[in-house]
């Protein structure tokens, strides 16, 4: 990473969002920092070409944020991203830089929510507003005046815009705001078609262009498990049964969380300490001390409190939740396999952070493995093996030192040795279960939230297929675990493969994966959806709109 003089101070940013920057723990500014934010302060138009994870959220968060008026109640800055996901990513960014500037107020704006909140925070003065284009456009069918205010306009990774087919869509948005306004366009790609939107509507704009440079973490053994936010404590209680590990560090987002896992792990028997901001100084080289000699065994930390922490026994390093960034994620595994020692990294993903999942793989340039959760067979093999390895050591003079003391005992209690051993086990074991009716019975398996990560060929290949104007007049047969699913626009609509699939991906808050064939006709389309919760994905469609027209999707009786 590029370092200058004096790090991000050294670049002009207001010094609120200066503070907020560095209590993230940024130290010093990436490439893409580097050279975008004086151009943006500066007030240039801007393409800058960088791959996610090289810190260009940052790169126009903390310039723009540095250039607003908090002091005036009226959107300011509109962020367009291509997907819901990323929207509200990016949206936690500005709210992380703006901490320190009092009145300033982000809203997202995505499909799969009520408008009516959105619209509200619109309403109230929010100066940021992040957004997805389609969502965006419905705002502004309702109101045409909710972009008149704007100042900074930024398109992030504007070449996923194009793919999911918001072209018409950004040309909607562009007609609505001021002509005067500085616009920055970030891509990771520049095909013709960006290039064209930045010759229409940027003003000749500065071009930085970042390689993207792999960051490896060979002696780290990496491993990813699907499962839902609501199911994360129990899911780290089955990993640390089965995960043989010396120390641990979990990382999670908020001091809160810090607080809720440490306290929920203490109570299983683990001993655990919490690391967040709110701790002192002295508190904090307490923890780490006792983690160095072994009175503690886990800790549970924020980023910014973990920062610096170098203790060689942490044999794992437990991502409870996602990084905002995969830089970060970098920064938190390098706490384990210090020293040229092996070490193993977990991350848990629900699945809205797939893209997120996909944008580490790339920065690390390594493919993660996905693991299943461990069933109640697995629990009890764990728990057995360290029972068997806490007393193998003991065994060798056992009967030296403490046979007499067996045999009074079995004469006054008047047993067996086994029953007295079997007693004695249930004693040392403090009635932890150790058969598997009774692990099975504890608390019911956490389901694995895990699907296809990738779409197969096949599916691949027709859900990105043209808008033919003559499809075959016969539905297609129906892939099973699916519905099909009509609307009533059509090649006559102007509507085309990639229209629909955009849409549904934004506003249902599905995965590519999760749509299968699209079949687009003259006067309709046909659309695979999951059956599976077909139901509230229509009511959640229901407000979408596509070109401009209403999608109407339904569930479509071929009878």
């Amino acid at each position: 990473m590029t370092q200058i003089p004096g790090g991000f101070a050294a670049l002009g940013l207001h010094p609120n969002v200066l503070a907020a920057v560095s209590a993230v723990g940024y130290e010093e500014p990436s490439p893409i920092q580097e050279q975008a934010i004086p151009v943006i302060l500066a007030g240039h138009d801007m393409i800058g070409q960088a791959q996610t994870g090289t810190g260009k959220t940052a790169a126009f968060a903390t310039p723009i944020l540095s250039k607003i008026d908090p002091t005036r109640r009226e959107p300011q800055a509109l962020i367009l991203a291509p997907t819901r996901e990323l929207a509200l990513q990016v949206a936690t960014a500005f709210e992380t830089y703006a901490k320190q500037m009092p009145g300033l107020n982000v809203v997202a704006v995505y499909g799969g929510a009520p408008m009516g909140p959105q619209l509200a925070a619109i309403r109230k003065g929010a100066q940021v507003i992040v957004a997805t284009p389609g969502r965006l456009v419905d705002h502004l069918s309702r109101n045409n005046q909710v972009l008149s205010t704007i100042r900074f306009l930024v398109l992030d990774e504007a070449d996923e815009m194009l793919k999911l087919g918001f072209m018409d869509d950004l040309e909607v948005i562009f007609e609505a705001m001021p002509a005067e306004r500085q616009s920055v366009l970030f891509s990771a790609t520049l095909p013709a078609s960006i290039r064209g939107i930045a010759g229409k509507h940027l003003r000749e704009p500065k071009h930085i262009k970042i390689a993207n440079k792999t960051q490896t973490v060979e002696a780290i053994q990496q491993a990813f498990l699907m499962v839902h936010a609501d199911q994360k404590i129990a899911a780290v209680s089955r990993l640390l049964e089965v995960e043989d590990f010396d120390a641990l560090i979990a990382f999670v987002r908020t001091k809160q969380a810090t607080l809720d896992l440490a306290s929920a792990l203490e109570a299983r028997g683990y001993k655990v300490a919490a690391l967040n901001g709110d701790i002192a100084q002295n508190q904090r080289e307490r923890v780490i001390e006792s983690l160095k000699d072994k009175r503690l065994d886990i800790v549970v930390a924020t980023d910014v409190a973990a920062r610096g922490l170098d203790v060689p026994r942490i044999t794992h390093v437990l991502n409870v939740d996602m990084p905002y960034d995969p830089e970060s994620y970098v920064h938190r595994i390098g706490r384990t396999g210090r020293a040229g020692r092996e070490g193993r990294a977990l991350l848990l993903v629900t699945p809205r952070e797939r893209r997120m999942l996909q944008s580490v793989e790339r920065v690390t340039g390594q493919k993660i493995a996905e693991i299943r959760l461990p069933d109640a067979k697995q629990v009890l093999d764990a728990r057995i093996k360290k029972l068997t390895n806490s007393l193998a050591p003991l065994v060798a003079d056992a009967e030296s030192t403490h046979g007499d003391l067996l045999d009074r005992l079995v004469a006054d209690i008047g047993c067996s040795p086994r029953a007295l051993a079997a007693a004695l086990l249930r004693k040392a074991t403090n009635g932890q279960s150790l058969t598997l009716a009774e692990v099975e019975r504890e608390q019911p398996l956490v389901p694995n939230a895990s699907g296809p990560r990738e779409r197969n060929e096949r599916s691949s290949r027709s859900t990105s297929g043209s808008s033919d104007s003559r499809p075959p007049r016969a539905p297609m047969p129906l892939t099973e675990g699916r519905a099909r699913c009509r609307t009533a626009l059509g090649t006559r609509d102007g509507i085309a493969a990639k229209n629909l699939l955009g849409a549904i991906l934004n506003e249902g808050g599905l995965s590519r994966e999760a749509i299968g064939r699209i079949q687009i006709r003259e006067a309709f389309s046909l659309v695979e959806l999951p059956e599976e919760g077909l139901d509230r994905l229509l009511a959640k469609l229901k407000d979408t709109r596509v070109a401009g027209k209403a999608l109407k999707l339904r569930r479509y009786r071929e009878d």
